[in-house]
């Protein structure tokens, strides 16, 4: 027979059980107007992974240390960039936005240039002007967020450089704080990395998409979907956000144990 606490642990909800149980309580939809998350699903770190995600996949530390304002609004302003455009209006969207989907985390780091296209074939639409529709949105919907990204993405840089200026200057630090501090502006940069080479892969899969939808169902509005991806492809190239590459040392074990005690 199972003891009491054993089935409580067996019971306890995952956090995307949890999640997925709101989206149901809240009408079966994790999105609202213009695929924007329900507010009442959102929470102040919601995209908190996209950072350690990216120094996870570089293999460099995650650091312990709060997120600031900045930093915060970088990683909300680099999931829409790097998630799918055709993964927005899922109705369990919710579970992508925090991260905890691991499939989907798997997918963000596999480029396919025919994926989008596949999307817009696969999907039904009443006509072919539709399917370039959808293109000129999401082309559109990417030349929006670029802007706010970048100005966000330069501030944190800036900020990071004048945090090594004053690790340098600043006796007395602890190892555990110098692990944090040089792990944090290492995610930071592998963050906006991650955003500049995603911007590149969607590029590259709306030309090869407007390409074939050229061949195989040309229409007028084909004209107005190639400006604008140039439009974007030259935004990205204007938008070179320059931040050193991190480099890490070895972290001896007794640091590693610092790292975790000073957040206690």
């Amino acid at each position: 027979m199972l003891s009491r606490a054993r089935c409580q642990r067996l019971n306890r909800p995952t956090p995307a059980s949890a999640i997925l149980a709101l989206v149901v309580l809240s009408g079966c939809s994790s999105t609202g107007d213009f695929g924007r998350l329900n507010q009442a699903l959102v929470t102040d770190d919601i995209h908190a992974w996209v950072g350690a995600e990216a120094a996870a996949s570089a293999g460099a530390p995650i650091s312990a240390y709060n997120l600031t304002d900045d930093e915060r609004s970088l990683r909300d302003l680099a999931f829409p960039l790097i998630e799918p455009p055709y993964d927005r209006d899922r109705w369990d969207a919710v579970v992508y936005e925090y991260g905890t989907k691991q499939s989907f985390q798997r997918k963000l780091w596999a480029f396919d240039p025919a994926a989008y296209y596949r999307h817009l074939q696969a999907t039904l639409y009443r006509s072919s002007t539709a399917r370039y529709n959808q293109l000129i949105d999401d082309i559109r919907n990417d030349i929006v967020r670029i802007e706010p990204f970048f100005i966000t993405a330069r501030r944190v840089a800036d900020l990071d450089r004048r945090r090594e200026a004053s690790m340098a200057q600043i006796p007395g630090l602890s190892p555990a704080e110098r692990v944090n501090a040089a792990a944090r502006i290492g995610e930071n940069s592998l963050t906006i990395a991650w955003v500049r080479n995603s911007l590149d892969q969607r590029c590259a899969g709306y030309r090869f998409a407007l390409n074939r939808l050229a061949v195989a169902e040309p229409e007028f509005v084909a004209a107005d979907a190639d400006r604008l991806l140039t439009q974007l492809q030259q935004q990205v190239e204007a938008n070179q956000v320059v931040v050193a590459a991190p480099h890490f040392a070895p972290v001896p074990v007794a640091v590693s144990a610092a790292q975790t005690a000073i957040t206690k």
